[in-house]
Order: structure tokens, then C-alpha cells, then sequence
């Protein structure tokens, strides 16, 4: 077999037609190879039971044309592939050439997906050779479009499906699953599906594409991920009324019943998996998001990514902005259009960080501002739950977020109720004026729920603007000359980080202060150079060596605070945790081939 390096390697490259890709550049530079050297040598030696066709229709085991001839003769699979030797190199040149040929992102999503059914291996080494390429399309913003053509694009299972019918044999449900160490589950009822509404059993995509991120952003073994789908139904009338609709066909389950199912999943999946096991709700309803948060997360280990998640990445970009406006987190005020899941979850981790900054818990809360559909959110407002009565404040009805802004004059303004233009033309220009540096965070997903784009936010505040963004915007240019590269407030820097920690060192209930960790963990490697473009995160091609460093700093916190399970306590945890990161190189199927001395081997004869 030849691998592709060197001189062959630009050569191939530039026959491909796409030599000067920048995501090539990214294979090139992360996943070098040798001349000469073969590359099931170089991955770890497997032992497998499986033979023969098998083999080829296993995702985990099956390399393609990467197998050898001696793999191919051994395993029982000589005759089903072509009389091609490949490197995993010109794989991905392979999956690249099909990707560029494809007209539009779902497209790209289904070629993804039906390469990480048929090859895991080669699906995990594309994603990491160029994520921030890569991440739009297998998770926001092409992932909720996925989501709603789901019935279309659905291929194979890669997850489980459990209904309410199934109240009662959920535990056998689990056993249908072929994967028996699970260490990691995202799970969803479909409800709140980004900012698209209830899209019930299409919502799958979304535990499926935050699980690839595992593995891809954070070396989570894919092996060990099991993505979870709750159909309770769906109130999605225009869903109830598609022939072709792949969930359960009647209105949404709700009170005893759909709590009984949450409480026999979750004894389920610790019963067969253990208490270890990390559950991450996603995209549940407000009314049962921070309902069931609180209510496992003392009793599993459990987190809800759009509210913790979301919390920590948005905190991480205001700790990145304090370097430019050089104050203290306690010296800027919150205005946040929003208090929902994702509001009321960055409004928490903010209240904890300034309390580490050495104020009062009362103080703290004055500097954070909440307007909802009904206006600001003030003392003796009527209907208001717990999370919402905590940052009333003691202050007039104000009925709009522009009212607001200007009573109030915030430093920062966050957006997080996925309302398309809600920081107008106005605001932005008022923020400018009350601020020489204001920031601006307009979070909701996908891109068409932006509150305003990276254009708008750079060019009304005169270049001014401190952005960040939930989905990717390009880079803007002022007629001044000046070119900001907008910020990704992703919850990928989040997740995948946190989810390694947990795992590799079986933390077994996840507090707020892990999320704290991991947001000045994220803003400690963003550089000057980083802050100078208008970046407020790390490049997204460094996300697993972010993701290593957050997960070292939490087993570090873990084993501080006596929260580890894993014991011994290893000495380099550094090592500890890479040495638990997937790796997308093949590995070799060859067999211990080894001999006796030849006087022990003679036969015996008469």
C-alpha cells in the first residue's frame, strides 16, 4: 500500500482538483503520514470475532479500501472489495470530492451521515480535518433543517427510539442496543427543537449531530454514545398531518404519564449502565427543561446543555471581552432579550461569577436585566415562576427591549429568544452611544433567528461592537477597511470538553461550578491576536486540544474536591485524559503472528 505524502501526496492533491482547500491544508497538517509506512502498522492492533462479509458492514470496524491484503486475507473479506489499496489519506480525498460535488448543506449533511454508517473511522477523521468547515452542516444551522426533513433523510437507525407505549419496558428497550459500555447519553422529547418548535420524533438529529461533536470536538469514543429519542407525541399539527411523519401520530403525553416515563429512563439507563453514565438533556419545553434539571441533578449524573451549556460558552465570550474593556465582570450591566432555558441559564452562571468576584448575591442581581414577551421582568408582575421572580426588578413596567435599553443603559445586551431582528437598527446605535465598547450577543439558532448580523452589529456601532453570535456569520468589512471576524458563541466548545472530563474520571453529579471552569478555561485561550479580529473564542480547528484542558481542569477540580471515582488518582492527568481520546486512525485487524522455538514446535512421531 501506498501512502499519500510528500510529493505524491500535492500531486494527488492537485489531480483532485482541490489542492488548495483549506480544509486539505488541515488533513495535511493534522494527519501526517510517513513514506513507506504502512497505515495499519501504525494504528493499535484489534482483535475481532467478526469475519468475512461482516466486516465490511460494521461502521466500526469496516476501513474500505484501507484494509491490506494480509487484513483481507485473514479476516475473510479478500474478493468483496476492489484490487485497491488505499491510505486514509485518499479516503478523504474520496469523501471530498462527493462533498464538493453537492449542491446545497443537506445534501452535504446526508453524504456525512451515510459515510458515518458505512465507515466511522473515515467519518470522524473528514469532521477533524476541518470542523469549523464541517460543524455547520452536522450540527447548526443545516442540522435543523435535517431535522425537519428528517422523514426524507432518514437512512438507518443510529439511535433508540422509545414511545410512551413503552412505559414499563424501558430496561428492554436498552438491551435492544448492541453497545453494552455506554458512558454517554443526549437525549430530547422533540419539543424544542432549536428554534423551530416541536418537531417530536424528527428531533433524533439533534442527539445524533451533539454526539458526533462528542467524538469529533472531544474524543468521546462513538462507541460509548447512545443518542435517545422520547416520543410522547407531538402537537406539530402540520407533522400530525404528514402521511409520511415517523413519530407517534397523536398530541403530546403530559403530567403523570410523562413523568413516570423520564423517571423509569432515567433509573433505566443508571441501572444498566451505571451511576457514572452522563445523561444530557437537549432541547426539552422551558415548562420541563429546568423542571427536570432540578430534579435529577442531584440524583444522576445529568446536565441540560441549552441551559448549563449555552451558559457556560456565553459567559466564556464576556470573560474574553473584559480583556478588551478592561474592567471587572462586576462593572458591566445585563439587558437580556429573552428568559428562557438558554437566558436564564447564562443569567445564573453570570450571578455566580460576579459572586467570585467578591459581591453580594443582591448586588449581583441588579446588574442583570430580563425582558420576555410581556416587557421587563419586574417585582409584582403576575405569573411569574421561580427562575423569572429571581431577577425581578424593583422598577416600573417597561413594554419593549428598545424601552428598556434606554432607561436601563446596559453595557451588554444578550440575546436568547430566537426573535429574528430584535435588536434594531435603534438599540444597536443607542448601545454605541452609551458605550465605547458595547457588547453585543445575539445567540439564537439557527442563523434566520439571529436578533442581528455580524454586519449590522459592526456597522451600526461604527466598529465598536463586541459580537458574538450562536451561528457562524462571515467575516464583515467596514468601508473604513477594517475586518472583523465574528465571534461563534458555540456550545461545541462547551459539551464535548465537559463530557470528556466527566467520563474519564466518573464524576457522578454535575455541578454549576463545572461550567464556570470550563468558560474560563475556553476565554483563557483566545489570544490578543484572537480579541484584535473580533474573535472571542478560540479557532474552532484548536477545539480538541480546548476540549483536553478543560476536561484536565475538571478531573483536576474532581479529584480537589473529592468527587472522582476513578481510583488511583493518576499522577499525570494530562496523560490521562489524552490517553482516553478516539483517535480516527485505522487500526490493524492483523493477528499476534508470532513462533516457538523450533525444537518446541517438532511434531511428534512414532
Amino acid at each position: 500500500m501506498v501512502p499519500v505524502c510528500g510529493g505524491a501526496g500535492g500531486r494527488l492533491l492537485r489531480m483532485a482538483g482541490v489542492g488548495r482547500s483549506p480544509l486539505l491544508l488541515g488533513v495535511a497538517r493534522g494527519w501526517s503520514c510517513r513514506a513507506g509506512e504502512d497505515a495499519a502498522a501504525r494504528g493499535k492492533a484489534v482483535s475481532v470475532r467478526k469475519r468475512g462479509y461482516d466486516i465490511t458492514r460494521n461502521p466500526h470496524l469496516n476501513k474500505g479500501m484501507a484494509f491490506t491484503l494480509q487484513e483481507r486475507l485473514q479476516l475473510g473479506i479478500h474478493g468483496l472489495l476492489p484490487p485497491c489499496f488505499l491510505s486514509q489519506n485518499v479516503q478523504v480525498l474520496r469523501v471530498l470530492r462527493n462533498y464538493e460535488k453537492q449542491s446545497n448543506d443537506l445534501d452535504k449533511y446526508i453524504i456525512l451521515m451515510t459515510l458515518q454508517d458505512r465507515n466511522e473511522k473515515l467519518f470522524y477523521r473528514v469532521l477533524t480535518s476541518d470542523i469549523e468547515r464541517f460543524m455547520p452542516i452536522i450540527y447548526t444551522p443545516t442540522v435543523g433543517l435535517a431535522c425537519q426533513q428528517y422523514g426524507l433523510a432518514f437512512r438507518r437507525p443510529r439511535g433508540l427510539f422509545i414511545t410512551i407505549h413503552d412505559k414499563g419496558h424501558i430496561a428492554t428497550m436498552l438491551d435492544s442496543w448492541p453497545e453494552e459500555n455506554i458512558k454517554a447519553i443526549v437525549v430530547t422529547d422533540g419539543e424544542r427543537i432549536l428554534g423551530l418548535g416541536d418537531l417530536g420524533s424528527y428531533g433524533m438529529g439533534i442527539p445524533v449531530g451533539k454526539l458526533a461533536l462528542y467524538t469529533a470536538c472531544g474524543g468521546v469514543h462513538p462507541q460509548q454514545c447512545l443518542p435517545v429519542l422520547l416520543d410522547v407525541g407531538t402537537d406539530n399539527e402540520a407533522l400530525l398531518s404528514d402521511p409520511l411523519y415517523i413519530g407517534l401520530k397523536h398530541k403530546r403525553v403530559r403530567g403523570k404519564q410523562y413523568d413516570e416515563l423520564i423517571d423509569e429512563f432515567m433509573q433505566a439507563v443508571t441501572n444498566k449502565y451505571g451511576m457514572n453514565c452522563l445523561i444530557q438533556f437537549e432541547d426539552f419545553a422551558n415548562a420541563n427543561a429546568f423542571r427536570l434539571l432540578n430534579k435529577y441533578r442531584n440524583r444522576y449524573c445529568v446536565f441540560n446543555d441549552d441551559i448549563q451549556g449555552t451558559a457556560s460558552v456565553a459567559v466564556a465570550g464576556i470573560f474574553a471581552a473584559l480583556r478588551i474593556t478592561k474592567n471587572k465582570l462586576s462593572d458591566h450591566k445585563f439587558v437580556f432579550q429573552g428568559a428562557g432555558e438558554a437566558a436564564m441559564g447564562i443569567a445564573y452562571l453570570l450571578l455566580m461569577a460576579m459572586e467570585k468576584e467578591g459581591i453580594s448575591r443582591e448586588d449581583a442581581i441588579r446588574k442583570i436585566w430580563m425582558v420576555d414577551s410581556k416587557g421587563l421582568i419586574v417585582k409584582g408582575r403576575s405569573h411569574l415562576n421561580h427562575e423569572k421572580e429571581i431577577f425581578a426588578q424593583d422598577h416600573p413596567s417597561v413594554n419593549t427591549l428598545e424601552e428598556v435599553v434606554q432607561k436601563v443603559k446596559p453595557t451588554a445586551i444578550i440575546g436568547a429568544a430566537a426573535i429574528a431582528g430584535a435588536f434594531t437598527e435603534k438599540l444597536l446605535k443607542d448601545m454605541a452611544t452609551f458605550n465605547e465598547r458595547p457588547i453585543v450577543f445575539a445567540l439564537s439558532n439557527p442563523t434566520s433567528k439571529a436578533e442581528c448580523t455580524a454586519e449590522q452589529c459592526y456597522r451600526l456601532t461604527e466598529g465598536r461592537g463586541i459580537f458574538a453570535s450562536g451561528s457562524p456569520f462571515s467575516k464583515v468589512t467596514l468601508p473604513n477597511g477594517q475586518t472583523f471576524f465574528p465571534g461563534q458563541g458555540n456550545n461545541a466548545y462547551v459539551f464535548p470538553g465537559v463530557a470528556l472530563g466527566v467520563t474519564a474520571c466518573g464524576i457522578r453529579h454535575i455541578s454549576d461550578e463545572i461550567f464556570l471552569i470550563t468558560a474560563e478555561s475556553i476565554a483563557a485561550e483566545v489570544t490578543e491576536q484572537n480579541l484584535a479580529e473580533g474573535r472571542l473564542y478560540p479557532p474552532l480547528d484548536t477545539i480538541r486540544e480546548v476540549s483536553h484542558k478543560i476536561a484536565v481542569k475538571i478531573v483536576n477540580w474532581a479529584y480537589r474536591h473529592g468527587l472522582a471515582s476513578w481510583y488511583p488518582e493518576p499522577a499525570d492527568k494530562e496523560a490521562f485524559v489524552k490517553q482516553r481520546m478516539y483517535s480516527p486512525e485505522y487500526d490493524s485487524f492483523l493477528g499476534d503472528d508470532y513462533r516457538w522455538p523450533p525444537t518446541a514446535m517438532q511434531t511428534q512421531d512414532i
